[in-house]
Formats: structure tokens, C-alpha cells, sequence
């Protein structure tokens, strides 16, 4: 009796210890997250063991143990994606697993306004979360990406196209400087460059400093024809932005006589020619009115303090001009760029 009460036990114990195992596998994978939709991010370097840690502490699965049988079972413990992704509620087991591993992570959505420079949108982009703004500039001084573009430059300014983009946080640098450049090349594949007497990247340049100079978009062929007439009569450009841009790591918002005076290489009041390169990111119609710049004998411009410009063909109706719009403090008040309708 004992003999066959032995044999029962030894057989029940093991189907039942498999049966609460087996009941047990069965509940943590249709275990489901109840709470409401939440963020979950793998960071660059992150083990699975970390992963695994974070997931159990934020109450997305029920196990931390099992997670790394299913992980290890499905070959997918070295092949979780860096980023941010959603977790949804009623997620189960699987599903988180595949988020983290297939899924799309969550983008960060960033536009870079034309005319910016490269410091400008390197201050947007760590703004955004997506790289550190010091590894953008490093990644736009990059001699492999400046030789894809077969041009002779220190750095990628002029290039990096002004554009909304989609980056998931941490992207590399490298990758979101690629993106810009690649949708550069996209968008100006179609134009041929061709110009009587400046280079392509010559063309980037002056279009660089059309950007700068006026706010109205319907003034750009006409800003692009008064530059085009100085370069042929060796005109220096006398441009600002330029100016600007020469002394940009102690600029504070006021350029000052002394400014204009000091020899940079982008001081066009000093240089008879184009700055040393490029001194923001064009749009494509500035690089357009660069190539086909309105005809016309104007050598002058002048701002009317809301966006747009007088322009002359002598100096002398240059000066009369500022006098009407710079120096004459009523014609400025309560005017702005800003408010300019395009």
C-alpha cells in the first residue's frame, strides 16, 4: 500500500510542479500592462540585463526572469534598439518585447528655418534633445562628408538644408548632419550650377548671404542681381551678415563701427570679394536667385526697417535713402522684420 502510495506521489508531484509551472508560463505571457500609455528608453550602451532591470521596475512585465528565457529563446538578447518607444496599455510579454526590438522609436520633430548657421542649429538640435550641440559641429567639420561633396571647405556650412526632419533622440550626430547633407544634394540635383563666373560653391556662398539680407522672398532675385553687379565691377560687398558672421563667437546683437572695420575673412567691408565661405544653410530659392539674379543696374540697398529694401543706382541716392529710413528715428519706430508678410 505504502509501495503504491509512493508511486503515485512520485508521478503526481512532478505532473502537478509542471502543470503550476506550465500554468505559470502560460499566465506571464498573457500578463498585460494595465497602466496608461508610457514612455520606455533604451539608451546607447544599455545591456539587456539594464533593460531588463527597468522594465520590471516600471511594472512592464511581470518578470525578469522569464523575460530573459523568452529574450534568450527568441536570439534577441543583443538586438534591442537604442531610443524612445511607446508602451502601450494591454501590452503583453511579446509585445513589449517586439516594441523594443522591431518597433519604430518615437521621433523628435525638428525644423531648421532658413538662413540659420550651423551654430544656430547646433543650438536647436540639443535643444531638441536629438545630439549635444558640440558633436553636431564636430560632425559638420567632417573631412569624410565634405569630400562626398567635392567641395573645398573647412566645414559643411551652406549644406546643411533647411528643412522639418524626424530624428529619434540620441541619433548620432554624424547620422543627423548626413540626413541635411543627403536632402541637400536631393533637392538641388535638378540644378546645374552653371553660373558665368562664380563656382558651385561660390553660388552657395552669395546665396548664403542673399538668405541673411532680406526677409521679403520676393526680394531675393533682386538682392542676388545687386550683388551680382558689385562682383563685376569689384565692388566690395559691404554686406553686415557677413560682418556678422567673422566675429559670431563674441557677437552679441549689435555690430559696432569698430566691427566693420576689423579685417576678418568674412568682412566683406574690407575684402573686395566673397567671404571665405558660406555664412548660413539657403534655401533653395536663394541658391535659384543666386543662378538667375533679376537684371538690373541697382549697386544699393538699403532696409525700410520692415523687411524690405529701397534700392539705388548711385551712392547718392543710396545716402538720401538712408537718411529717409536709418537715420530718421520716426521712420523706424514700430517698424520690424518680423511683421512682414510674405
Amino acid at each position: 500500500m505504502m509501495k503504491k502510495a509512493f508511486i503515485i506521489s512520485a508521478v503526481a508531484v512532478p505532473l502537478l510542479l509542471t502543470l503550476f509551472i506550465a500554468g505559470y508560463v502560460v499566465s506571464v505571457l498573457q500578463h498585460t500592462y494595465q497602466g496608461e500609455d508610457t514612455t520606455f528608453e533604451v539608451k546607447n550602451g544599455d545591456t539587456f540585463g539594464r533593460i531588463n532591470q527597468r522594465l520590471f521596475e516600471q511594472g512592464l512585465i511581470p518578470d525578469k526572469r522569464m523575460f530573459h528565457y523568452y529574450a534568450k529563446y527568441k536570439k534577441i538578447l543583443t538586438k534591442f534598439q537604442a531610443g524612445s518607444f511607446t508602451i502601450t496599455k494591454g501590452s503583453n510579454f511579446t509585445d513589449v518585447a517586439k516594441t523594443l526590438v522591431y518597433g519604430q522609436p518615437n521621433l523628435t520633430t525638428i525644423t531648421i528655418p532658413e538662413g540659420k548657421n550651423m551654430y544656430e542649429i547646433a543650438k536647436l538640435i540639443e535643444q531638441s534633445g536629438i545630439c549635444s550641440g558640440s558633436d553636431f559641429l564636430e560632425a559638420a567639420k567632417s573631412s569624410e562628408i565634405i569630400s562626398s561633396l567635392n567641395i573645398e571647405a573647412s566645414n559643411l556650412e551652406g549644406y546643411l538644408y533647411p528643412e522639418t526632419y524626424r530624428f529619434a533622440p540620441k541619433t548620432s550626430a554624424k547620422s543627423v548632419v548626413k540626413t541635411m547633407i543627403d536632402l541637400f544634394k536631393n533637392k538641388t540635383k535638378e540644378i546645374g550650377f552653371s553660373h558665368p563666373f562664380l563656382n558651385k560653391h561660390q553660388v552657395i556662398i552669395l546665396a548664403s548671404v542673399v538668405e541673411k539680407e532680406t526677409g521679403a522672398k520676393i526680394e531675393r532675385p533682386l538682392i542676388a542681381g545687386v550683388f551680382t553687379n558689385r562682383l563685376k565691377k569689384r565692388m566690395r560687398l559691404q554686406s553686415d551678415p557677413t560682418t556678422v558672421y567673422g566675429i559670431w563667437a563674441r557677437y552679441t546683437g549689435n555690430i559696432r563701427k569698430s566691427d566693420l572695420l576689423e579685417e576678418t575673412p568674412y568682412n566683406t567691408y574690407k575684402i573686395p570679394a566673397l567671404p571665405f565661405g558660406p555664412i548660413s544653410n539657403p534655401s533653395l530659392e536663394a541658391i535659384k536667385a543666386v543662378l538667375n539674379p533679376e537684371a538690373h543696374e541697382y549697386l544699393y540697398f538699403v532696409s525700410k526697417n520692415d523687411g524690405t529694401h529701397v534700392f539705388s543706382k548711385s551712392y547718392e541716392d543710396h545716402n538720401k535713402a538712408v537718411d529717409d529710413f536709418q537715420r530718421n528715428a520716426r521712420a523706424r519706430k514700430g517698424k520690424s522684420w518680423r511683421n512682414l508678410k510674405q
